[in-house]
């Protein structure tokens, strides 16, 4: 049986509650998991994307996590979002004041942008199906 795809991706968080809100109530993620977790008061926290195939893991960053160096024009995490219209997702989110450093452009390899989440992380955007 072969791999499939991705399902859970970890995204540290300095504000679980902040996170979570800008996740589910800003970018319309559906919080599917908000429970204890641990023996120190944690929670396990997840947001699952419209289409159910990716659950975000809302971690609460150790006090000895360090921020990853990226340049500014370039996201800190290391996977894309994507959207089947890019243009107006940028509008929509860009309405409920989500942070675009990068708004949507063409490139060689189809159109991307940028934004920031509550917590100050950068995700890269693409347009999964571009029709121009």
């Amino acid at each position: 049986m072969a791999i499939r795809g991705v399902h859970k991706i970890v995204v540290e968080v300095s504000d679980q509650a902040r996170a979570k809100k800008f996740w589910s109530e800003v970018v319309g993620f559906e919080v599917t998991t908000d429970a204890p977790y641990g023996d120190d008061g944690g929670r396990w926290v997840e947001v699952t994307s419209a289409d159910g195939m990716t659950a975000l893991v809302l971690s609460t960053m150790s006090e000895y996590a360090k921020n990853p160096e990226v340049r500014d024009e370039l996201p800190t995490a290391d996977f894309f979002f994507y959207a089947d219209d890019i243009e107006k997702t940028y509008r929509e989110l860009s309405a409920k004041g989500v942070e675009f450093p990068a708004r949507p452009e063409k490139q060689p390899w189809g159109w991307w942008a940028m934004f920031t989440d509550s917590e100050g992380n950068r995700f890269a955007l693409s347009e999964r199906n571009p029709t121009s």
